[in-house]
């Protein structure tokens, strides 16, 4: 019999990052270079900031949810139960998903307090983060490292999703987890 709470908790882990990484990288290669069909650069800044502080909430949620998964069931496990290999593995996963968790954050914050330089998030901007000659320097210094932030963010979370499906394959071909997860609820 398959566990069906542990089973949840790993498709809505899963989910959790796909939306956090799927929504990163489309705001990034998709959004903010498509504003520039947008003539006016304060318009521009203001879909983005709009667009951007609309999805941090979706965003928070998402990798909230993988974050709370993980910890659950990481509260129970270690990945001592299958190798060495596993457990470390598993220690850079909490690495990398804590600096996935503190990067959203700054990510989020940083995004608020861009927005707040203009009425309306009207920041003028050439496309998505980079400024342009007539944007303020506080503005531009806040664009340029959230940029270099959705970078590292990025980078954090396609790391947690290799090594999740690391471990799932791991899990998957070890005999002594098969006797642990029967155990699982």
């Amino acid at each position: 019999m398959m566990p069906v709470l542990s089973s949840t908790g790993l498709v809505l882990h899963n989910l959790g990052l796909a939306v956090g990484f799927g929504g990163s990288l489309f705001g990034k290669v998709a959004l903010n270079p498509a504003v520039k069909v947008i003539g006016s650069q304060a318009e521009r800044g203001q879909v983005v900031n709009a667009a951007w502080n609309g999805f941090h909430i979706v965003n928070a949620a998402s990798v909230g949810l993988a974050a709370l998964t993980w910890l659950v069931g990481r509260s129970h496990l270690t990945g001592r139960e299958i190798d060495r290999t596993t457990r470390g593995l598993v220690i850079a996963k909490d690495v990398l998903l804590g600096a996935t968790v503190a990067l959203g954050a700054a990510n989020i914050f940083g995004g608020a307090y861009l927005a707040k330089q203009a009425p309306e998030g009207a920041v003028p901007v050439e496309s998505g983060l980079t400024p342009t000659v007539g944007t303020p320097e506080k503005a531009a210094k806040t664009m340029r490292a959230l940029d270099a932030g959705g970078i590292a963010n990025l980078a954090a979370m396609a790391g947690v999703i290799g090594i999740t499906a690391i471990l799932n394959m791991r899990a998957g071909a070890s005999s002594r987890w098969s006797l642990v997860a029967r155990f699982l609820p």
